[in-house]
Formats: C-alpha cells, sequence, structure tokens
C-alpha cells in the first residue's frame, strides 16, 4: 500500500476520485436495463469491500426514502463517506456519463428500427433479466438482514401492500414506518 493510501474505518483502502469515477461508471454500465441495486451491492459490498452488508442496506433504505432517484442518492452517499463533496460528485459523475450518451445514442437507433420484431425480444429479454437480479438482491439481502418473525412479517407486509395490492408507497410507509421504527427502538436493558 502506498504512504498517500488512507484506511476507511472497515479497514479498506479509501478510494481516490478516479477510482469512484470508474466503480459508479461499472456498476452504470452493468446494470444497463435494470438491476442497479443489485450490482452496486455486489461492488460496493461484495467487490470492493467499501461498505457493510448493514451498512449498503441502511444507505439504500435511506436513498429510498429521500426524494430524487435513489441510485444517485445513493452515488452520493458513498461518494460523500470517501471525499466529501469531490467524492460526491465524482460518484454521480461515473453513474451517469456514459449511461446518458448511450441512452441518447440508443434513442436515435430506437426511433429508427422501433418496428423490427427483434428488437421488441431483446428489449423483453433485458426486462427478465433485470427483474432476475433484483430477486437475487432481495434474497442474498433478507438473508442476513431478516432475522426473526417481525423483520420478516414487516417486509412481507410492505411487499404486499405496495407490490400486490398496489397502494401508493407513501401510504404503505407511513402504515409500516412507524410499526419498524417501534420494534426497532432500543430498549433500556433490565439488570
Amino acid at each position: 500500500m502506498s504512504e498517500s493510501a488512507t484506511l476507511t474505518e472497515s479497514g479498506a483502502v479509501k478510494p481516490s476520485l478516479w477510482e469512484l469515477i470508474w466503480t459508479f461508471n461499472q456498476i452504470a454500465l452493468a446494470s444497463f436495463g435494470g438491476g442497479l441495486s443489485a450490482w452496486s451491492r455486489e461492488i460496493l459490498v461484495v467487490e470492493k469491500q467499501w461498505m457493510g452488508e448493514e451498512e449498503f442496506l441502511s444507505a439504500s433504505t435511506m436513498c429510498r426514502i429521500l426524494p430524487g432517484a435513489n441510485q444517485i442518492n445513493l452515488a452520493v452517499f458513498v461518494g460523500a463517506k470517501f471525499g466529501t463533496i469531490p467524492g460526491a460528485f465524482a460518484a454521480v459523475f461515473g453513474l451517469t456519463l456514459i449511461p446518458v450518451l448511450i441512452v441518447l445514442l440508443l434513442a436515435v437507433l430506437y426511433f429508427q428500427f422501433h418496428d423490427v420484431p427483434s428488437l421488441q425480444k431483446i428489449l423483453h429479454g433485458a426486462a427478465a433479466a433485470a427483474v432476475a437480479l433484483t430477486l437475487a438482491m432481495v434474497v442474498k439481502t433478507g438473508r442476513k438482514c431478516l432475522h426473526g418473525p417481525v423483520p420478516i412479517l414487516l417486509f412481507l407486509s410492505t411487499f404486499i401492500l405496495n407490490g400486490v395490492l398496489r397502494w401508493p408507497l407513501l401510504l404503505v410507509l407511513a402504515i409500516v414506518a412507524p410499526l419498524s421504527l417501534i420494534w426497532a427502538w432500543p430498549r433500556p436493558k433490565n439488570k
């Protein structure tokens, strides 16, 4: 390790601004078409070990609650964690630049060839892969974070209310979030 390298709280080497740009560009390109949360977890937690599983889950949850795009919020969180404001800009830049250019190019191509049947089949396949990646992330994260009947019940109620019954997310959060906070609130230990 070089003398200029600094360590994070978890013992990982603190990334440079260029590494933040490259890592978030890698996340964006790997998850093209969907599965961004799954790839973020895979690269940030498993490969780079910049965050632990619980920190990633907490950050992802907060980023979903905040206004704006979830993964942009996560990029700001991770970038700011390592490089304050320049780090946040670097992570967002890495996450968005190449994908924006690709989407602009694909939009031009799509409007040229949108009536080709094989293109429709390719798009359906990409959507199926994105759903599979998201489900894989749910299973991996759930195994590590859903311990006991109460967290599982809270997860299932959120999934059923929002995912199956299609209740508005704000209404579901208004119901489930207070119950989650009550359950997770620290209690004094009896001596």
